[in-house]
């Protein structure tokens, strides 16, 4: 006997469509929820809903587990205990002391599933990662895109893999000792194949730049609040997926007395007790607002991390001298040390790019900087140029070298996105697959307005539809055989094993990072280590806060210690042991 239950507060009627047999009338129940209990319907029926007395209009479950034909087909009936886990002894990954790696499964190999994506896991553990995350897998229309479009909160992407493939991947990196983080979206639906807000009023009348937004506190906010969170908690206990990036959680205006991020704090701290593992909630938000960040007994929502948009500039800035649009008030030495020393550098303090006052201070003595996630690339501020160029096509592989360290010994939790670690020359671009035709050249003109207000010719941006768009976004591997390359990736993983190996250099407490800094050079004390930094185009003579006993690691050739002082060649930098 299988159970089928949809919400539908505000039908009159709901019937069930089991695919060559008779329709089943569903039963109301309380709360808006309609029920049918049906023999030999098990996994791997199809199924839909009608409602009210639509006769043709099939619509697929909001809570649908499997879309194997796509978000505009009948939901698959799934059972999640059919999946034979390896993964028993997993005792967790937690965020404090870890290492990120952002990847896009469609794009992180040649294949683009996630059966392909376990074949590089041995590099990454290689290079010293400890948590992959995931850009959005959730399904959504087309065949390839970001996954910021999906509009099935609880199935998995057919093309990479559905469910099961999603869990091998999980199961995979457990065995070598990874944890997976889950980008997911809750701010807004993708814009075809969001059949949910047919069922209940999930939108608000309000909209961000995606659309309209999520119904979080308005009528029959109840059983749109419950929809998130047994997502949330879906991904967490049914996937076995040790954490979750909640991507831009400023879109989701809430004015109840507890925010709805507070009550997903507290319904996953939960079930981490209940399973005994680690489970880590990060926020992507701009508001610099460290109460996301607050624990929930301090009067703060509760969450273990948020992006830090504010680390990336300053270094962005500083290393390619770029200073338009958002970058205009950082690209000094002394943003950045407010950044590694303060956590925001907008807090509380003028932002001219937004014309007005941004950002709340960050209390340095009790918030740990692990939880601010900080990258030198992540999708957003690669994708989101013009041209889709990451920052080694601009810069020197002697910069890289130095931007990478200073992020990776900074009080923060670092993350690489895929390919960062060799310095990959290929591009990662906007690309959708829309197959309506209006929506992909709304799109595509979108885009070429978007850029041409910045000054981009629109010859110069890519048309998301191309193929060749998305296919130019793929790694090329075998570029880790061009010496070049090779050289790169082997800096990133002796660089996190100086991380991990010493305890000063992934110490937490902003209160206890010093930082000083001169003419186009940075001194970063952290403990009884010393980064040194030299970004000027000539060699330095520095003179250092305490007598050198050794180098720990340098990010050229050249670099010279006189008791307390250490000359670095041009755009170098150095760790070593007071």
């Amino acid at each position: 006997m299988t159970e089928f239950t949809v919400w539908a507060p505000e039908a009159a009627r709901v019937r069930l469509r089991l695919f060559g047999r008779a329709d089943h009338e569903m039963r109301a129940d309380a709360g808006g929820w309609w029920r049918a209990e049906v023999p030999d319907a098990g996994p791997g029926t199809d199924y839909a809903f009608l409602l009210d007395d639509d006769d043709d209009f099939a619509l697929p479950d909001p809570r649908s587990l499997w879309q194997p034909d796509g978000v505009h087909g009948p939901s698959r009936v799934y059972s999640h205990d059919a999946f034979a886990w390896t993964d028993g002894s997993w005792t967790g990954r937690q965020l404090p002391g870890s290492v990120l790696y952002e990847l896009h499964v469609g794009t992180f190999t040649p294949e683009g599933t996630f059966d392909a994506a376990i074949g590089k896991l041995d590099h990454l553990v290689d290079l010293g990662v400890d948590l992959i995350e995931l850009l959005p897998v959730n399904a959504f229309n087309g065949e390839h895109n970001w996954g910021y479009d999906g509009v099935c909160w609880y199935a998995p992407h057919q093309p990479y893999g559905g469910p099961d493939g999603l869990k091998r991947l999980v199961d995979a990196a457990h065995a070598r000792g990874l944890g997976v983080i889950l980008d997911v979206v809750y701010n807004h639906f993708g814009p075809s194949g969001a059949y949910a807000p047919m069922f209940a009023p999930y939108l608000s009348e309000q909209s961000n730049p995606w659309g309209r937004t999520v119904n979080l506190d308005g009528p029959h906010s109840d059983g749109v609040r419950r929809y998130i969170v047994d997502s949330v908690l879906m991904w967490l206990r049914d996937y076995h997926v040790d954490g979750l990036r909640l991507d831009a959680v400023h879109a989701m205006p809430d004015t109840r007395a507890v925010h709805l991020l507070e009550e997903i704090a507290a319904e996953v701290e939960a079930l981490s007790t209940h399973l005994g593992r680690p489970l880590s909630l990060i926020a992507e938000s701009d508001l610099n607002d460290p109460r996301l960040i607050t624990p929930r007994e301090a009067g703060g929502y509760g969450l273990h991390a948020q992006w830090n948009d504010d680390a990336h500039h300053a270094l962005h800035t500083l290393l390619t001298g770029e200073r338009q649009g958002y970058y205009a008030d950082f690209g000094s030495l002394e943003a950045l040390t407010d950044v590694l020393t303060g956590g925001f550098f907008h807090a509380g303090t003028w932002s001219s790019f937004r014309q007005r006052h941004h950002g709340r201070p960050v209390d340095r003595q009790r918030t740990p900087g692990h939880r601010f996630v900080a990258y030198l690339q992540n999708h957003d501020q690669i994708g989101n140029r013009a041209t889709g160029d990451r920052i080694s096509t601009s810069l020197s592989p002697a910069l890289l070298r130095v931007g990478a360290t200073l992020l990776m010994t900074a009080p923060f939790t670092p993350m690489l996105f895929m390919g960062e670690e060799w310095a990959a020359s290929t591009p990662w671009q906007f690309f959708t697959s829309h197959p309506e035709p209006e929506l992909a050249a709304a799109v595509a003109s979108g885009r070429r307005r978007e850029f041409a207000a910045h000054g981009w010719p629109p010859g110069e941006v890519p048309d998301p539809q191309d193929p060749q768009t998305f296919a130019r976004s793929r790694l090329d591997w075998a570029e880790l055989d061009k010496p070049e390359h090779r050289e790169m990736y082997e800096f990133h993983r002796r660089l996190i094993a100086l991380r991990k190996s010493r305890a000063d250099l992934s110490d937490p407490r902003l209160h206890a990072v010093d930082v000083r800094h001169g003419d186009q050079f940075l001194l970063m004390r952290r403990g009884d280590c010393l980064v040194a930094a030299n970004l000027a185009g000539k060699a330095q003579r520095i003179t250092l806060p305490g007598v050198v006993r050794k180098v720990l690691l340098a990010t050229g050739n050249g670099v010279t210690v006189m008791r307390d002082r250490i000359e670095l060649p041009a755009e170098t930098a150095a760790v070593v042991a007071l």
